[in-house]
């Protein structure tokens, strides 16, 4: 069993840290000083059992839906502020005014790309401890004191702070946990964990250079976790010393029941919002999350019959950008993953361009204010693209009057079918993606473009309700089974296998545990984090760490 670091700060403060991972002692100690381990202590001691509240909402909300039969729609007791036209959020900052192009997807801990995003042309990085990223100890130990080095310039040819891209900063949400941090002997949240880390290290040195601290905030669900979010920005400048409203947050719109409240999250974190985003795959898988066994929700083949231009995601990406707009926010877009070929002269690297090119003017026209790519070689090409067709630094004047979205909008399912090319793929971006988490990485790369947490829970999911449907493809009238998801993950495992050599049957063996599932799963990345697989791979690592220290306390 792993034997933890005890660190007894004072007679009344319980915390227990795990050992530095191998080769990050340095950085360890530079993060785990008695200061930050002291205010780490005291924001989760805070705001812990908040926490909790927030997420048995989550689960009281869907017990009520699946009990009730309900469909979400706009809340009754919340009208009066929908209504009110008169109240802003505070005026964007200078620095965040002009994001035409975000680097999306960056997990820090991957030194090099962090260095080469700095040393980009692009106005923001998304700076990821979420999707993009495996959460391992050592991931967020690197991934942190890279944060650092950036924010205090410690990297060489690299811009200064005020100049490089802005960095948006990305916990994880609210479902993982730190499993290397006890406070008051319960596992640390795991976006207090990184929140707290990165503003105590670096939020005054970024408020003082102009250039944060600024934040993403993920899978928010209602306005009351945006309020406990407010709350937690409040506190913690205080405590730092920071002007009220410095903290600025972008909401990520990841799930169908806060498209019912965005007005209301945007209300409840005024002081400190820098505006909502919204993405395809996290929000589509939603629908799975919530309304999945019923099957007036059967989300079609997302590699045939999803994509932006349809009624239930138009009408999100309209309902977003009208909603920011008026209240003076941001509105930003999704994530361009596909990659460009290395032959800027090929037909492939020109049908990729324009494929890219297409689907963000589409979100440009709708009238967002910028959006992400992953490959940077997408930087430029993009930012022309918003030259050509915007004025100014954003799209902040387009109010969207237009625009008028209803419930039977959000709630609309695309018409569509079930492709044996759409369950072989969901079931290899499943599988890999898996394979890839246990290997300490969030995202890899398959068939020309990035594939990170989003897209698996996206896949998994379909293939979850597919099976749970009994859904016929269209291709030969076959139901999709547990058989046929069996058969297609043994060929996945032979294929790969034989190119890549290496093992699969552990990452196959897990997705086939969740698609197979009686009750949906509500997170990928909550199974995988509590999953032993992965917990004993971690207490392997930590048990090596434990013999080359010894327990010493902080103080």
């Amino acid at each position: 069993m792993l034997c933890l670091q005890l660190v007894l700060l004072l007679p009344c403060v319980r915390m227990e840290v795990s050992p530095p991972p191998s080769g990050l002692e340095a950085e360890y100690e530079t993060l785990f000083t008695t200061d930050s381990l002291l205010f780490l202590h005291e924001l989760i001691s805070t705001f812990d059992e908040q926490v909790d509240q927030v997420l048995r909402l989550r689960v009281s909300r869907k017990v009520h839906l699946d009990l009730s039969g309900d469909l979400p729609s706009f809340l009754e007791h919340t009208s009066d502020i929908r209504r009110d036209p008169a109240w802003r959020v505070l005026p964007v900052p200078l620095r965040l005014q002009r994001r035409h192009v975000d680097i999306g997807d960056l997990a820090p801990s991957d030194t090099q790309r962090f260095v080469e995003a700095l040393q980009s042309p692009a106005q923001g990085i998304q700076v990821d401890f979420d999707d993009g990223n495996c959460p391992t100890y050592y991931n967020q130990i690197k991934g942190m004191h890279n944060v650092l080095k950036a924010v205090h310039n410690q990297f060489p040819n690299v811009p200064h702070v005020s100049q490089a891209p802005v960095l948006m900063l990305r916990p994880r949400a609210w479902n993982m946990v730190e499993h290397n941090m006890m406070v008051e002997g319960k596992e640390a949240p795991g976006p207090l964990f990184d929140f707290g880390l990165l503003m105590f290290h670096c939020g005054k040195t970024l408020f003082e250079n102009k250039s944060g601290p600024y934040f993403y905030l993920s899978k928010v669900e209602s306005f009351m976790e945006a309020r406990l979010w407010n709350k937690i920005f409040v506190w913690t400048q205080q405590k730092l010393g920071l002007p009220l409203g410095s903290i600025k947050a972008t909401v990520l719109i990841e799930n169908i029941l806060a498209a019912f409240e965005m007005e209301e999250i945007l209300y409840e974190l005024r002081d400190h919002s820098a505006g909502l985003n919204c993405g395809i795959w996290d929000y589509s898988a939603s629908f799975v999350n919530k309304f999945g066994h019923r099957r007036a929700f059967l989300l079609p083949d997302r590699s045939k019959y999803v994509n932006m231009e349809k009624r239930f995601l138009r009408s999100y990406m309209e309902l977003l950008v009208q909603t920011c707009h008026r209240r003076g926010a941001l509105a930003t877009g999704g994530m361009a993953a596909l990659l460009l070929p290395q032959d800027p002269l090929s037909e492939p690297y020109r049908r990729v361009l324009a494929t890219v090119t297409r689907l963000k003017l589409l979100e440009i026209k709708a009238g967002v204010d910028g959006f992400m790519v992953y490959d940077l070689n997408l930087i430029e090409p993009m930012q022309t693209l918003f030259r050509l067709h915007t004025d100014g630094d954003n799209q902040l004047h387009q109010l969207r009057n237009d625009v008028s979205v209803t419930p039977e909008d959000l709630l609309s399912m695309p018409s569509g079918g079930v492709t044996l090319y759409g369950l072989k793929y969901n079931i290899a971006v499943g599988v890999l993606f898996m394979n890839a988490w246990l290997s300490g990485k969030g995202h890899f790369f398959f068939r020309g473009q990035v594939e990170d947490s989003a897209t698996a829970e996206i896949s998994r999911s379909q293939v979850w309700q597919w099976i749970r449907h009994q859904t016929q493809l269209e291709d030969d009238s076959r139901v999709v089974s547990r058989r046929i998801c069996l058969c297609m993950n043994s060929r996945l495992c032979v294929s790969v296998f034989f190119r890549a050599k290496q093992g699969l049957h552990t990452a196959a063996d897990m997705f086939l545990e969740v698609v197979l599932k009686r009750d949906f799963p509500e997170f990928i990345t909550t199974y995988l984090n509590q999953d032993h697989t992965f917990l004993s791979s971690q207490s392997s690592a930590q048990v090596e760490a434990q013999h080359r220290h010894t327990h010493q306390s902080k103080l």
